[in-house]
């Protein structure tokens, strides 16, 4: 049974829509940004503060490669895991890779009270939330399937993840699931 990974920026949803889709599948929820916190023992803002982006974005593969080889879970990645190529083929190794957006005004939204997200501390935060998108612009396209969350709610968002993925007929629903 394939993985389900949800790929997009923050702010999008991926969490939240995460741990919905998991416990309607009854699956597995993996955070990766959580996952690496509970390995390192230090949180993601401690990581790039302390020992860089780069230290974090290695942590992100070795987590990616362990992923891969395990089934039936619903990962959340973290905004910037698919920028390595490398991440990209191990997710896809055994995973379906399903793309959430929302548009620069929801992010910002959904972001301006968050104060743990590193990326986001310098600086105006829509001026950062518009230089990520502008940099990372086609950084998600490799998605199978992608949904904008802006205008949707949690449970319209997983319903349409699952509509999708019972099409692509990959989906095996847990008994007593949606």
């Amino acid at each position: 049974m394939k993985n389900i990974v949800l790929i997009g920026f923050m702010g999008t949803g991926k969490t939240s829509v995460g741990r919905r889709l998991a416990v309607r599948l009854g699956r597995r929820f993996v955070d990766t940004d959580a996952a690496i916190e509970e390995v390192t023992g230090k949180t993601v803002a401690q990581i790039f503060a302390r020992e860089g982006v780069t230290r974090f974005r290695s942590e992100e593969t070795i987590l990616a490669g362990k992923l891969a080889g395990e089934e039936g879970l619903v990962i959340s990645t973290g905004g910037g895991m698919v920028l390595s190529s490398e991440n990209v083929s191990l997710l896809k190794e055994n995973g379906v890779l399903i793309g959430l957006t929302a548009g620069e005004e929801v992010i910002y939204q959904r972001l301006q009270n968050k104060k743990n997200r590193p990326l986001l501390q310098k600086g105006e935060l829509r001026e950062l939330i518009a230089g990520l998108l502008a940099e990372r612009a086609g950084a998600y396209d490799m998605a199978e399937f992608t949904l904008d969350t802006g205008s949707l709610n949690i449970d319209e968002t997983v319903d349409k993840i699952l509509e999708y993925l019972k099409g692509r007929r990959c989906l095996q629903v847990a008994p007593g699931a949606d």
